[in-house]
């Protein structure tokens, strides 16, 4: 099979890693892809928002299966400009990424088929929406309806950094258009996990659980970022906890999404919260989660390649994954000032001493080739990743790895999977 991956983060250095270890996979190319990607597959320089320029090489290429990796070209319909030249292609259509794309449809969607959620309103106006948090008080939740690079969640504490939530996202347009409606929900307390599930618009089929860590600092301080790190599987998420999700939350709303006319095939991604009442949703995202998927797939001892054909071709039901014993965490080390302004070009020392080991992979997620050496080129550079029979074990390994990779300014964050220690103890 001729394989192309759209993207250039580490969920898409995870994606190429385990479909080369695939034997019915004879060639790889991934559009823009990155240093690290270059090494396991072909980097076409062809960016995630040229839709065309995507389906054109994929249909000069002869391109079996196309895995889109970023948010961005789902919700802008790649995967209908491809099915209509008879491209095979992983992900859900325009109508359906709406799921993610819409934080308002979402929520519609959940209030209708009652899938656990958060109070929340949807306001077009900030003086509405000022008047409203006024009213509620807070704590509340601000956020932008549309996509914000994982950025368009504020949680506020206090009255004045709500109202000041509002004016980012609605007069100041620091999303753009993603802020042209915003929700303003209830804050619900307790401690996150996610569940991606593979679905073919009728069966799903459940990943192992995982939590990420979206605050840059230690302790969950400083703004939400993209994810500093993940952990899998989340030991908050019992087998008994894992039904209910799958029963109550996945299920009704792949069958709901049907009845509104918007069948869904992909990954569904449920951002949970684990409160007093149960798991309620925070979000859906609509593709593997980044760094989520960095700790998921590695788990993951089923060959990838026959579960995305099963999707494709809706019969996902006749497909069963195997899943390795253990644990996977991936450490994500950032540039200085990330997720504000940042330098590029920042050599990277450390990189050959990680190379060769068995539980051990850097994926690549912001790097460059520059004069033969790999740098800098994002926010999120790297995902230090590893995986052993113990949790405990597990974050040795990485973090003695991380320790030794070396960047000017790098950042990251020393707790990662320190929350699901308690559950060892």
């Amino acid at each position: 099979m001729r394989i192309l991956v759209v993207g250039g983060g580490g969920r898409e250095h995870t994606l190429v890693w385990k479909l080369k270890q695939s034997p019915l996979v004879e060639k790889i190319y991934c559009a823009p892809g990155n240093a690290g990607i270059a090494e396991d597959a072909e980097c076409v320089p062809i960016p995630v928002e040229d839709l065309q320029g995507l389906a054109d090489f994929a249909e000069k290429q002869n391109i079996d299966l196309t895995i889109v990796g970023p948010e961005d070209p789902l919700a802008r319909g790649i995967v209908d400009l491809f099915q209509k030249k008879g491209l095979k292609i992983f992900g859900p259509n325009k109508k359906a990424a709406q799921l993610e794309g819409s934080k308002v449809f979402a929520k519609d969607l959940m209030v209708k088929y009652n899938i656990p959620t958060a109070e929340y309103r949807t306001f077009t106006s900030p003086q509405e929406a000022e008047q409203y948090i006024k009213e509620v008080g807070t704590p509340v939740v601000v956020k932008a309806e549309g996509l914000a690079a994982g950025k368009g969640v504020i949680v506020c504490e206090e009255e004045e950094e709500a109202l000041l939530a509002v004016k980012k996202i609605m007069i100041d347009r620091v999303f753009g258009d993603a802020g042209n409606r915003l929700i303003v929900e209830e804050c619900l307390r307790g401690e996150e996990a996610s569940i991606l599930a593979f679905t073919d618009g009728e069966s799903i089929l459940a990943m192992v659980s995982s939590q990420d860590h979206k605050p840059i600092f230690d302790g969950d301080r400083g703004p939400n970022t993209g994810g500093m790190g993940a952990y899998a599987p989340a030991p908050l998420v019992t087998p008994e906890i894992s039904r209910f999700v799958e029963e109550k939350i996945l299920i009704p709303a792949v069958q709901g999404l049907k009845v509104e006319g918007c069948s869904y095939s992909g990954v569904i991604y449920a951002g949970l919260m684990f409160t007093e009442k149960g798991p309620k949703v925070l979000e859906f995202n609509c593709r593997f989660g980044d760094p989520e998927a960095q700790v998921v797939i590695p788990l993951l001892e089923s060959d990838l390649v026959p579960i995305l054909q099963a999707v494709v071709e809706g019969r996902l039901s006749q497909v069963k994954a195997q899943w390795h014993e253990g644990y996977a965490v991936c450490v994500v080390m950032a540039s200085g000032g990330y997720p504000g302004s940042y330098q590029k070009g920042m050599p990277i020392q450390g990189l050959e001493k990680q190379k060769g080991k068995d539980n051990l992979v850097v994926f690549h997620a912001g790097t460059n080739v520059q004069e033969g050496k790999i740098v800098t080129n994002g926010g999120r550079v790297l995902g230090v990743t590893g995986w052993s029979q113990s949790l405990p074990e597990t974050l040795r390994i990485v973090y003695e790895a991380v320790e030794s990779i070396e960047f000017q300014g790098v950042q990251y964050r020393k707790d990662i999977g320190q929350k699901a220690l308690k559950f060892f103890e």
